[in-house]
C-alpha cells in the first residue's frame, strides 16, 4: 500500500513548535516508505474555515516554517475553504441514504438539553429529537442544521497506532452537526471529506485529536468509505510536566529561527521528543527517514528542555562548515556592525570562524563572537578590556609590537614563540602579555587563542590594530 499523509494546520498563528514536530513526523513516516519502495506522499491541507480567525500572514508562516526546516510537501498546499461543495455534495449523499437529518432545534432548546445533561451526568447532550421525526413538523422559518445519525448502540474501536486499542461507548457520542444552519461545514466533516479525497492513509496527530477520532470514524463507516490509519502521539510538556505554554518555550518556528538555531538541530531535537532509536541522540536526516516508524513513538507526554535544544544546536554549528555558517550569519551581521563588511573582513571572518564555532551553541552567539574579525579599524574597545590596557599594558604592546615586525613566518607557532621569549625576558607572565595583546586585537577580553586571532587577522591588520591602541589618546 502506498502511503499517503498529511499536515492539517489552522492558519490562525505562528506554526508552533508541537505543530513543526506533527509535521516532522508525517514527513519522516512518508519519507520512510518511499525510500523502502512502498511509496510514501506527504501532503499539506491548510484548514482555513474558520474565515474570521485565519489570514494569509498566517499561511505564509506556515509556507515559510516548514521550508525552512526542509519538509517540503508534494503537490500544492490544498485549502479546505476551497472545498466547501464537496464538503455539502457528501452530506447531500448522507442525507440521501438515511444517514443524516435535518434538525430544526433553536439555540434556546438546545441550551436546555445541555444543562438538563449536565444536570443528569449525560455524556449526550443532543437528545435526538429530530432524529426520526418527520419533517413536516419542521417549524416554518427556521433554518435547519444537519446532523449525522450516528449508532446507538455498541461501541466504536480504534486501533491506534500509538495508543493502542481505543473504544468508547457509541451511547456516550452525540449525533455530531455536520452542517450548520447557515450552510457551512464543520470540522468534523470537512475533516474526513478531505482526508478521503486526498487519499490519506494514515492519520498521525496529536492525542488531542484522539476523541475526534471516534467521531470521524462514524462519519467514514457512514459514508461507505476506507477508514484511515490513526496514530495519536503524545503532547509535548514543559520541563515541570505542565502544558506546553510560552515560558516553556512554545512559540512559533520562526522564533527559533531568529534566535539562531540551526534547522537539523531543531528537526533532530524534535525528532528526539517522544520517539527514540536506541540510544542514539544524534540522528540525521537521512538516518531519521531510514529508522523512523510508529512503533517506537512513545505514550507518555514529552518534555522540552530549551538546554538540551541549546546543546544540540552546538553540535551542528561545529559540525558546520565555514562558508555556510557565513551565509546564515551575514544578514544579521550588517545589522550588528551598523555597515557591510568589506571583503577582506568578510574573507577574515571565514578562516576564524572555526575556531570561534567551537564556543558557540547559538547563530546569534556566533555573531556576537565574531564581530572583532569583520570590524573596521579602529576598533571598539569595551570598558572591561580598555583597563587592561593601562601604561604598562601599553609598554607591553610597543614592545611585543616591535618583535611582531620582525617575524619572518606569521603563524601561530611563531607568534606564540615570540610572546613567549618577551615575557621570560621581562620575568612577567605570559598572561600580562597576552591580556593586553587580546584587548588591542579584539576589543575584548573573551575570544579564542591570541595567536589564532592573530593569525587570522594578518601581520598588516594585527599590526595596524596594536598600532591604534598605542596611539590612543
Amino acid at each position: 500500500m502506498s502511503v499517503v499523509t498529511r499536515f492539517a494546520p489552522s492558519p490562525t498563528g505562528f506554526l508552533h513548535i508541537g505543530g513543526a514536530r506533527t509535521a516532522l513526523f508525517n514527513w519522516l513516516f512518508s519519507q520512510h516508505h518511499a525510500l523502502h519502495g512502498d511509496g510514501g506522499t506527504f501532503l499539506l491541507r491548510i484548514e482555513d474555515t474558520d474565515r474570521k480567525r485565519s489570514t494569509q500572514d498566517a499561511v505564509d508562516a506556515i509556507f515559510d516554517g516548514l521550508r525552512w526546516l526542509g519538509l517540503t510537501w508534494d503537490g500544492d498546499a490544498i485549502s479546505q475553504f476551497g472545498r466547501i461543495e464537496q464538503h455539502r455534495a457528501a452530506v447531500e449523499r448522507l442525507l440521501d441514504d438515511g444517514r443524516a437529518y435535518r434538525c430544526y432545534c433553536t439555540p434556546e432548546e438546545l441550551g436546555a438539553m445541555r444543562k438538563e445533561a449536565r444536570t443528569a451526568g449525560r455524556k449526550r447532550m443532543y437528545d435526538g429529537r429530530w432524529r426520526d421525526r418527520d419533517p413536516a413538523d419542521a417549524p416554518s422559518g427556521v433554518a435547519p442544521a444537519v446532523r449525522l445519525k450516528a449508532p446507538e448502540d455498541g461501541e466504536t474501536v480504534i486501533e491506534d497506532l500509538v495508543q493502542g486499542e481505543v473504544r468508547v461507548a457509541n451511547a456516550e457520542l452525540d449525533d455530531m452537526i455536520l452542517l450548520r444552519s447557515d450552510g457551512t461545514p464543520t470540522y468534523m466533516l470537512a475533516v474526513v471529506v478531505d482526508d478521503h479525497d486526498m487519499g490519506v492513509t494514515h492519520v498521525i496527530r496529536g492525542d488531542d485529536h484522539l476523541t475526534n477520532a471516534f467521531r470521524q470514524t462514524q462519519l467514514f463507516q457512514a459514508l461507505n468509505w476506507d477508514t484511515p490509519a490513526f496514530a495519536h502521539i503524545s503532547l509535548i510538556h514543559g520541563p515541570d510536566g505542565a502544558k506546553m505554554s510560552k515560558r516553556h518555550g512554545a512559540l512559533g518556528v520562526d522564533v527559533y529561527r531568529d534566535q539562531g538555531f540551526l534547522p537539523e538541530a531543531v528537526c533532530n531535537y524534535l525528532l528526539r521528543l517522544g520517539w527514540s532509536h536506541r540510544d542514539d541522540e544524534i540522528i540525521s536526516m537521512e538516518q531519521a527517514i531510514e529508522w523512523f516508524n510508529l512503533d517506537s513513538v512513545g505514550k507518555s507526554p514529552a518534555r522540552f528542555d530549551f538546554d538540551k535544544l541549546t546543546a544540540l544546536n552546538g553540535h551542528y554549528l561545529r559540525e558546520s562548515g565555514p562558508e555556510r555558517l557565513m551565509d546564515l550569519i551575514s544578514p544579521s551581521l550588517s545589522e550588528y556592525l551598523g555597515y557591510n563588511p568589506s571583503e577582506i573582513a568578510v574573507q577574515r571572518l571565514i578562516h576564524g570562524l572555526p575556531g570561534l564555532r567551537e564556543r558557540a551553541k547559538t547563530l546569534s552567539e556566533l555573531i556576537e563572537n565574531s564581530l572583532f574579525y569583520a570590524a573596521e579599524r579602529p576598533i571598539s574597545i569595551s570598558d572591561k578590556a580598555r583597563k587592561l590596557i593601562d601604561d604598562d599594558g601599553r609598554r607591553r604592546l610597543e614592545s611585543v609590537k616591535d618583535g611582531f615586525a620582525a617575524l619572518d613566518d606569521w603563524t601561530e607557532e611563531a607568534l606564540e614563540a615570540c610572546v613567549r621569549e618577551f615575557s621570560e625576558r621581562a620575568d612577567i607572565k605570559m598572561g600580562k602579555v597576552a591580556q593586553p595583546i587580546r584587548a588591542a586585537i579584539t576589543g575584548t577580553t573573551v575570544s579564542p587563542s591570541i595567536f589564532e586571532v592573530l593569525a587570522v587577522l594578518g601581520r598588516e591588520e594585527s599590526l595596524g590594530r596594536i598600532a591604534d591602541v598605542i596611539n590612543f589618546e
